[in-house]
């Protein structure tokens, strides 16, 4: 498992710029809901945090929950999914499973 800071607006209301977040690589297959770091094909040099929606042939589609501010495989096609976000763990105030389901704080 690995950290990543969350920039930009996109993925609002579940994920805010400067939240920090748990990836994993490998485990199970991605499925339509997860939140994913990837990279689009059109766009290597991007790493993002995005939803799943689809499978895409041999890619996938992914979406920003924040339809206002979100570059996504609409803008980009495909992306190659690198991991799955299992936690969000800053702000520890809104610490969440990657369900979206509120844990609350853990102390």
């Amino acid at each position: 498992m690995f950290a990543v800071l969350v920039k930009g607006p996109s993925m609002a209301p579940t994920l805010r710029d400067g939240d920090a977040v748990l990836a994993r690589r490998g485990g199970r297959a991605p499925r339509p809901g997860d939140v994913v770091l990837a990279r689009f094909r059109s766009r290597p040099d991007l790493l993002v945090v995005k939803r799943v929606v689809r499978r895409e042939g041999d890619g996938w589609w992914l979406a920003g929950d924040n339809p206002y501010a979100s570059a996504d495989s609409t803008s980009y096609g495909v992306a190659n999914i690198e991991a799955r976000v299992v936690l969000q763990w800053w702000p520890r105030l809104r610490w969440r499973l990657c369900s979206g389901t509120e844990t609350g704080d853990p102390r």
